[in-house]
């Protein structure tokens, strides 16, 4: 039989158990990110061995388990958000094909761009800061903080204000949107006057603008 329950190598091996049941519920989550540090964490437990009851010898994760639960970013596989980026093509296509005034026949540009990037790794088509239209850019980054702030999802919680802004701010320096207007974004809380119409009283929470990253040190007042 195996060791008896007080040998000290035993329990070292059951809490070792609970601490990797522990890290994959942490990493089953769906946080915003996840680490090298922990993506290297799951795929050891991955690789470890074990019998079932009738001697069958396998893995503690399959090769896709390992590879769903070390996702960097988010909770989407490469194909499954293929699949969901499908969506802005779709909306290209289909604002393309009504006979818009004129007044509004860039309303698909816009609509098609809110997914692009300053830096030009958006989808679906690449383009840069310089090419893209000022209402593109606006819906660029009230998509992210209301997909952020959203309490409907069935695969997370909406974030409280600070925590969405946080991460809209590292989304400013990872160049992913538009830095003048997301300094007028939170200069002039714009996020408040949404807030207060959609979001529970709960994700309100007090918003320090100097703890935002990106947005301090861009906005400081001048000393007089």
């Amino acid at each position: 039989g195996g060791p008896p329950p007080d040998d000290a190598a035993y329990r070292a091996r059951l809490r070792r158990l609970d601490d990797d049941q522990a890290v994959l519920r942490r990493s089953n989550s769906g946080g915003e990110t996840l680490s090298a540090a922990r993506q290297r964490r799951i795929r050891a437990i991955a690789r470890t061995r074990w019998s079932n009851g009738d001697g069958v010898d396998s893995t503690l994760l399959s090769t896709e388990e390992a590879a769903l639960l070390c996702i960097p970013k988010g909770t989407l596989s490469a194909g499954e958000r293929d699949i969901i980026n499908y969506h802005v093509v779709a909306t290209i296509n289909m604002l393309e094909a009504l006979p818009w005034p004129k007044h509004l026949r860039r309303v698909p540009e816009y609509a098609g761009g809110h997914h692009e990037r300053m830096d030009g790794k958006g989808y679906p088509r690449g383009l840069t800061g310089a090419q893209l239209a000022a209402p593109a850019r606006i819906l660029a980054i009230a998509d992210i903080f209301e997909a952020l702030t959203a309490k409907d999802r069935p695969y997370k919680d909406g974030k409280t204000l600070s925590d969405a802004l946080a991460i809209l701010g590292r989304m400013k320096q990872d160049g992913h949107i538009d830095p003048d207007l997301f300094d007028v974004f939170i200069r002039d809380r714009v996020y408040l006057r949404y807030a207060e119409r959609f979001l529970d009283a709960a994700q309100i929470d007090a918003v320090d603008p100097a703890a935002i990253p990106g947005y301090a040190a861009d906005n400081a007042a001048p000393e007089k």
